[in-house]
């Protein structure tokens, strides 16, 4: 199932002298500490039956301004609101957070930050109770609202026996049994697999139908939203608006200066900027998968003669711009179309050395792992061996199984003793370390593992003592630490952010802390659980080029994801997992070229593939993947 296209006349036929459901007039909003305001000076309305989609950079203010939505800031949260909020006619600096629950309903960014009881089921009728609705009404809500996310049936669980991605649905749930007639979701599919995301995206449709109800979205995974959207606001670095206004106007018409700022676009419409520089005749810009392959049908311009001589090779120069083939910090350009140097297949399957799994000793193999939680088996029976060097994604649907395996791989939960091995990547897996019997110290010298949500491993009150904490534990001598610290805070670009707290810096500086934090004592793993989760384009693009500097220099990289371009764009091997057992594993090209085997998998093909595949107009093109294997340079874009 994918999305439906959502009829934007629904929205655009409410009346416009009706009564805006969200009024935002100068809204600044500074944090105790912050020398400026994000967001700044921003106004804009929300009318009953549009789904509005709040779009910016790192830092921007759209979590900030999410939460001036409901009253949180400046309520709950200690800051400076200038300017005003009214939310169905009330005041948010005014009027308490207990008042607007009844017309705003709020999903966080991170699910774990909203739940509180010891039953789904409970969970849901938390809010309704507290509204002291009749008894009757409240388990009718909550039964049609985890109804509607697909968890009823599992409504006397814990939310704890959840994966990510149903607690994320439950999140949504208990926004939805809130019957407000204004949805904040801050990255609500942040946590889902694409089956989950196309599920939840149709209830939320379903909801905002009859026009009496909005919906302001924050997201970054524009493949899936741009199908649900009809207005967007844009804010750039400094918090300021920049856009407002329909699909067209803004994401097919101001694409290339979105793209300047940071901003997550379709993966449609990053390729088609990138085949207009070789080109290709493709205005409108095409901002989904079957949109693009259309207009590729359509095109009878001049193709392109050398494609395969003309394709960007990232492996040239760690995180450049999949669009602008140039460098994301620098933009200087790193291969122009042309350069036959370190050129690679249109399949994407060689451009980075090979790793010949099949043929070096494994540096972690896993035999017959089986773990269970609670009376649940999540894992069974797992065998899986990954070479030195490789860059290994580990995907599959909700449930799956995913951050378990990597967890017990890293230790994190620890494995039943004998079923994981992670050696030295110069001897192998063989007579290696039994992670089951190991203890932290131990472990953290071979494998670092960085979760989902970067806080949840920061321990210590600043960014240095958060990297020298792992050193100090092995017991080194103070100028050693120091030494080391400061060397991998100038690599990672912390150096001036040194005695800050961590839970101070950006999004995209508490994942390369977390990152950092993961390497300082030399591990030769690397294990990150949705690595770009909550980053925008710049910022995941620097973090993903980051890791494949430490691919480059050695380090195995394991990496759980739903992102299935991202895996197309960077893994050599993709491990798919089913019901606690492996599918599937092998080069990501052949893996990704079995569509049933993807289907069957509760996954989707990467929006690109899906786009090029079956092309009969320009065949050259059928067989790419990944944006960096597509000719030319997007003309205009960060050139």
């Amino acid at each position: 199932m994918t999305v439906p296209r959502r009829d934007a006349s629904v929205a655009l036929s409410t009346d416009a002298a009706s009564r805006p459901l969200l009024e935002v007039r100068g809204l600044a909003i500074t944090h105790e500490g912050a020398d400026a305001p994000t967001p700044a000076s921003v106004t804009f309305q929300v009318r009953p039956g549009e789904v509005v989609l709040l779009l910016g950079p790192s830092g921007s203010g759209k979590s900030t301004l999410a939460l001036a939505l409901n009253g949180l800031i400046p309520h709950a949260v200690p800051a400076t609101l200038d300017g005003e909020v009214l939310v169905g006619g009330l005041d948010t600096a005014t009027s308490s957070v207990a008042q607007l629950s009844t017309q705003v309903g709020m999903v966080f960014q991170d699910p774990d930050a909203q739940l509180v009881t010891g039953t789904l089921l409970d969970e849901v009728a938390f809010g309704p109770e507290n509204l002291r609705m009749p008894v009757a009404d409240v388990l009718a809500r909550a039964e049609a609202a985890l109804r509607r996310v697909g968890l009823w049936d599992r409504r006397a669980e814990n939310p704890d026996r959840l994966s990510g991605g149903g607690r994320q649905r439950l999140a949504i749930a208990c926004a939805l049994a809130m019957d407000a007639p204004l949805l904040v979701l801050d990255e609500p599919t942040a946590n889902l697999d694409p089956r989950g995301i196309d599920e939840v995206y149709a209830a939320l449709a379903e909801l905002v139908e009859a026009g009496d109800r909005a919906i302001v979205l924050v997201e970054h995974n524009l493949d899936a939203a741009v199908g649900f959207v009809d207005r967007v606001v844009v804010l750039d670095h400094d918090g300021r608006l920049v856009a407002d206004g329909d699909v067209d106007s803004v994401l097919r018409r101001r694409a290339e200066e979105l793209h300047d700022i940071g901003v997550w676009l379709p993966t449609s419409a990053l390729a088609a900027l990138r085949l207009r520089g070789a080109g290709f005749a493709l205005d409108p810009l095409p901002l989904t998968p079957a949109e693009l392959h259309a207009a590729l049908e359509a095109d009878d311009g001049v193709r392109p003669t050398r494609l395969a001589g003309s394709v960007f090779n990232p492996s040239t120069s760690s995180g450049t711009d999949p669009v602008t083939g140039a460098d994301p910090v620098t933009g200087a350009d790193v291969a122009e179309a042309g350069d036959t140097k370190g050129t690679t297949p249109l399949a994407g399957s060689a451009s980075r050395p090979s790793t010949d799994s099949g043929t070096r000793p494994p540096v972690i193999a896993v035999r017959g792992l089986t773990i269970d939680r609670g009376r649940t088996r999540v894992l069974h029976d797992i065998d899986l061996d990954i070479a030195p060097g490789e860059f290994v994604a580990v995907v599959g649907a909700n449930g799956a199984g995913k951050t378990t395996l990597v967890q017990a791989i890293a230790g994190v939960i620890p494995p039943p003793r004998g079923t994981v091995r992670i050696g030295d990547p110069s001897t192998g897996a063989g007579d290696a370390l039994d992670v089951g019997r190991a203890d932290a110290r131990t472990l953290s010298r071979r494998v670092g593992f960085v979760f989902q949500n970067p806080e949840h491993q920061f321990i210590a009150h600043t960014v240095f003592d958060e990297l020298a904490h792992g050193l100090r534990l092995q017991h080194l001598p103070d100028a050693q630490v120091r030494e080391r610290t400061e060397a991998v805070l100038e690599r990672f670009g912390l150096a001036a952010k040194s005695g800050s707290h961590p839970f101070l810096l950006s999004g995209g500086q508490k994942r390369r802390l977390s990152v950092a934090t993961a390497l300082v004592a030399g591990a030769p793993v690397l294990a990150l659980d949705e690595p770009t989760f909550g980053q925008d384009r710049a910022r995941a693009e620097e973090l993903l080029g980051l890791l494949q500097e430490l691919n480059a220099d050695g380090t195995t990289i394991l990496v759980v994801t739903h992102d299935m371009q991202l895996v197309t764009e960077h893994a050599d091997r993709t491990v798919v997992l089913s019901g606690g057992r492996v599918l599937t594993q092998g080069p990501t090209p052949e893996v990704f070229a079995d569509d049933a085997l993807i289907e069957s998998a509760g996954l989707r093909l990467p929006p690109l593939r899906r786009a090029l595949h079956d092309l009969t107009r320009h065949p050259e093109l059928a067989r790419i993947a990944r944006l960096a294997d597509l000719p030319g340079r997007s003309s205009g874009v960060a050139s």
